[in-house]
């Protein structure tokens, strides 16, 4: 998208006319790329009466997309599927200008995108109700859908999350408005344009680029919208939770993680060193899945730590469109200076400075970096052991036997996923049944499969998105019964 001006970007997907979104808007945004501080474009952001017009043809357009065919439906999905996938590219590119992210992240993610609607393509024909035996009768269930779906996406990953709301959702008969961040808009809106260019009807699937304290506060307090998914933090999870309990209003929430990555003496301790860094660096650490608490039995606590110095030192931090780069900037300058707010200025911000035991590099000048960085954890207490700060930091600690690990391990309000390292199998079931935790991995870091289920426990969210069973979320069960008897 060329450095203007744009004041159409979501015209495309919403059906309004060029002069009725300029009598609505309310703001504009600059989106900002975070490696170089420069002014991409300028959007138009949605008010309140631009988010009810969406909503209203939502609302007009619900019955006959609930009318498609399932095979009809699933085909125009895998349509959306090939456009998109036929534009991975200069998506990635984009998300590479809008987000930070690097080159091969933004592709894995466009190809996520990709995956789910062809995964939930599938769905609509295999939405299957059940014949229940009774007396005098016959009796049968139907999945039917909740109506319209609202989504809003957080900006660390604009891409995937949005694929995980609204591709079952849509699979589902529902028809879907949804909230891109207003840092990392792009893709979400290319997305919009993309989903009618595949021949989705206008009105099904509807962007709204705007502030979440307008068109997201709107989602949730519109009586026809019967759902909410909401991926961000915990506090803004547990406000809209509450609002969404005036009008019973369903919702999925997606929030916030402090992961355990537990490494056991008798584990493969040169890999689990080498694979660290990338479990909390990843998108420079803005992950809610991020490993950004490491347990190390203490036998092998030196050895873990030397490895690891190595392999951080090791990672390249730079320009996230270079194919060699593994870490790219930080979305904002706000975000680094909340993660600074942990390690320079922390004693400013009234806690104990940390005890850092080593960094890596990044580049200086413009750009928003921050250095990978590994605090020494001196106890459990500790502001970075407990809180998640979002950013390319984790902190490391001892542990003495494998109840003191779970222990360590579940010592946190959060509960979204994390690893377990071990040669034992036995131990590996033990403890992956004991942490309170979503999704786990044994011997590696993997947290998202489209095909399986993905949420947490505790603070970390309600429900659960990707999978078989994310369909039940996006629609209700009736059941019908038929007298025989009459």
């Amino acid at each position: 998208m060329p450095p203007s001006r744009t004041g159409n970007a979501s015209v495309a997907s919403s059906g309004s006319e060029t002069h009725e979104r300029k009598h609505l808007m309310s703001t504009t945004h600059d989106v900002i790329n975070p490696a170089t501080e420069e002014v991409v474009t300028t959007l138009d952001l949605v008010g309140v009466e631009e988010t009810d017009a969406a909503i209203a043809k939502a609302v007009e357009v619900g019955p006959a997309w609930r009318a498609v065919s399932p095979a009809d439906r699933g085909m125009l999905l895998r349509r959306f599927a090939d456009v998109v996938e036929e534009h991975t590219e200069e998506l990635a590119r984009l998300e590479v200008t809008n987000s930070g992210h690097t080159i091969g992240n933004a592709r894995w993610e466009a190809g996520n995108v990709v995956n789910v609607l062809r995964y939930y393509s599938a769905a609509p024909e295999r939405l299957f109700g059940r014949q229940i035996p009774v007396a005098g009768g016959l009796d049968v269930t139907f999945k039917e859908p909740l109506g319209v779906v609202s989504v809003i996406v957080p900006w660390n990953f604009p891409m995937p999350i949005a694929g995980w709301g609204f591709a079952p959702a849509l699979a589902a008969g529902n028809t879907v408005v949804l909230k891109p961040a207003e840092l990392t808009p792009l893709t979400a809106i290319r997305l919009g344009e993309l989903a009618l260019q595949a021949g989705l009807p206008e009105g099904v699937f509807t962007i709204l680029p705007g502030k979440g304290s307008v068109v997201g506060e709107r989602f949730v307090t519109h009586p026809d919208v019967r759902k909410v998914c909401f991926t961000g933090s915990t506090a803004v999870g547990q406000g809209i939770m509450r609002k969404a309990a005036d009008q019973l209003k369903r919702v999925t929430l997606e929030l916030g993680g402090k992961s355990a990555n537990i490494v056991f003496a008798d584990a493969d301790v040169e890999k689990a060193a080498a694979s660290a860094p990338m479990s909390f660096l990843d998108n420079a650490g803005q992950d809610c899945c991020a490993r950004t608490r490491i347990l190390v039995q203490r036998k092998v606590y030196d050895a873990f730590m030397e490895r690891f110095e190595a392999a951080i030192r090791a990672v390249r931090v730079g320009d996230p469109g270079d194919e060699s780069t593994e870490m790219g900037p930080m979305v904002s300058s706000g975000q680094r200076d909340t993660v600074r707010s942990f390690v320079e200025d922390a004693e400013a911000t009234g806690h104990a400075a940390p005890d850092i035991a080593f960094r890596g590099s990044a580049p200086e000048g413009k750009g928003w970096w921050y250095p990978p960085t590994v605090l020494m954890a001196h106890g459990t207490d500790d502001r970075a052991w407990r809180e998640e700060i979002f950013g390319p930091v984790v902190s490391v600690m001892p542990f003495d036997d494998e109840a003191d690990a779970i222990a360590k391990a579940n010592d946190t309000a959060y509960g979204l996923s994390g690893s377990i390292w071990t040669r034992d199998v036995g131990r590996a079931i033990r403890v992956s049944r004991a942490v309170e935790a979503g999704n786990l991995s044994v011997n590696s870091h993997s947290s998202v499969r489209y095909s399986t289920p993905f949420g947490g426990f505790k603070a970390s969210g309600i429900g659960r998105e990707l999978g078989p069973d994310a369909l039940d979320a996006f629609t209700e069960t009736k059941n019908v019964f038929f007298d025989t008897q009459a």
